[in-house]
């Protein structure tokens, strides 16, 4: 099952930026479909230190473009990256500690509902400032 469907509206206009995101689309869905799968714990952690990695990795290019074009809403937009890392990394520290009940549905629900909800408040924002 996909988890995030990508559509043409996550499309900035920006190829670096439409790139990672639709990385990350993919990255998720893999994501879902490992869990639900029942692999070893092994690949489920390096599976959820990948996903932490990349996105990680894409805040910090959307984070160096917004201070590059002094843009206004920089300190809520990496605020809200920040959150997303902290609950990823959260779920990371549940599942070290043995703690796999909902580990699938709430890692698919949390992020589903980043994506989404901060492509189309914030990261939209800022493609239409940068455009």
């Amino acid at each position: 099952m996909v988890l995030v469907q990508w559509r043409d509206e996550f499309c900035t206009g920006i190829a670096d930026v439409d790139f990672e995101h639709q990385e990350m689309v993919a990255l998720i869905n893999d994501a879902h479909a490992e869990l639900q799968s029942g692999s070893p714990r092994r690949d489920i952690e390096a599976f959820l230190g990948e996903i932490y990695t990349s996105i990680a990795s894409h805040f910090a290019l959307e984070e160096r473009m917004m201070k590059v074009f002094k843009y206004d809403q920089y300190e809520e937009h990496k605020e809200d990256h920040e959150r997303l890392l902290d609950e990823i990394r959260d779920i990371m520290d549940e599942y070290d500690a043995g703690d796999f009940d909902g580990l699938t549905e709430d890692l698919g629900k949390r992020l589903q509902s980043w994506f989404v909800d901060h492509f189309k408040t914030k990261d939209s924002r800022l493609h239409r400032m940068l455009g």
